[in-house]
């Protein structure tokens, strides 16, 4: 970072042009970017080709189907982002409320407590302009957006299982994780599951059901499964792995099946047919947040980060 601030220093490089780079990264194609930036689509392709020519790399590989950052573009946006964001700091800490666009990104497992903090956050500094967005995705990619600051705040979870893994990847990026709660393994099913009768669900209880899970595409290991428990703890015959939650709640829902979390659930956002049952096991999870370590955090994050621990009260 250091390194990067000297050489920003002894260039003619400008924020503008940092964030020409990321709106172009952010929209994978230069048309979009630059009606984003208010900027013609000439004088954005001008003001990138100066920049890679001035720092000698190239950031984007163009083709007739859209720009894509090559591997020595994407270093360059990690501190782009980092350099943009302190910037905005600085802005807030001295001149007040930033004007104009209002942006903030989270990257989170599939939970609605973090989807009910984001939407606190909207409500608070929304305004007539902002750019929010809230990617709830796979582990591996939490990780990766937070280390590239996509999104300033990352949530997901720690056990037993995946701790040392995960942990180790998390300092591996240069973030840090800080946890929220620590909960007992809880499956949800719906309430007309005949699960849902049960005071406390056994593993053995499960064989008969679904077991739906969330797909983490290259990074399919139980190290990464958004589930503490995997189909090597217990017997489990029928698999489903979805993307989204709404698609998993209406499996939950239309075919009888379960997963396993946390037990926190929001039926203001899933409504009130999915239910949660304490698990008959020893497993525990901790949720938290994992940021980039040394970096001070936007009165967006530090709202964020207030509003998840409200939700969780």
């Amino acid at each position: 970072m250091v390194i990067f601030l000297h050489i920003c220093y002894h260039s003619s490089m400008t924020l503008q042009q940092l964030k020409y780079v990321v709106a172009v990264a952010d929209a994978h194609n230069i048309t979009e970017a630059s009606r984003r930036v208010f900027v013609s689509q000439p004088s954005l392709t001008a003001a990138l080709q100066e920049l890679e020519s001035e720092m000698g790399i190239t950031i984007f590989s163009r083709s007739n189907k859209g720009v894509t950052v090559t591997n020595e573009g994407d270093e360059f946006l990690s501190y782009a982002r980092q350099i943009l964001e302190q910037a905005n700091l600085l802005e807030e800490r001295y001149k007040g409320a930033v004007d104009g666009n209002t942006i903030f990104s989270v990257s989170c497992q599939h939970y609605s407590f973090a989807v009910n903090a984001f939407v606190d956050v909207i409500r608070k500094f929304g305004g007539n302009e902002y750019d929010f967005t809230l990617r709830e995705t796979q582990t591996h990619e939490i990780i990766e957006d937070v280390s590239h600051l996509k999104s300033e705040i990352g949530v997901l979870y720690l056990s037993s299982r995946n701790e040392k893994v995960i942990t180790k990847l998390i300092q591996k990026n240069n973030l840090v994780f800080e946890p929220l709660f620590t909960a007992p393994l809880h499956v949800f099913v719906s309430k007309k599951n005949p699960l849902a009768k049960k005071k406390k669900i056994k593993l053995s209880d499960l064989a008969d059901y679904p077991y739906l899970t969330y797909e983490q595409g290259d990074f399919n290991s139980f190290y990464f499964a958004e589930e503490p428990l995997t189909e090597i703890d217990f017997d489990c015959s029928k698999n489903i792995q979805v993307r989204d939650r709404a698609t998993l709640f209406n499996l939950l829902i239309g075919l009888d099946g379960y997963t396993i979390c946390s037990g926190v659930i929001s039926h203001e956002l899933n409504g009130p047919e999915i239910i949660a049952r304490p698990l008959d096991c020893s497993e525990h999870m901790t949720v938290g947040t994992i940021t980039r370590k040394g970096m001070n955090l936007s009165r967006y994050a530090d709202a964020y980060i207030h509003a998840l621990k409200k939700h969780l009260s």
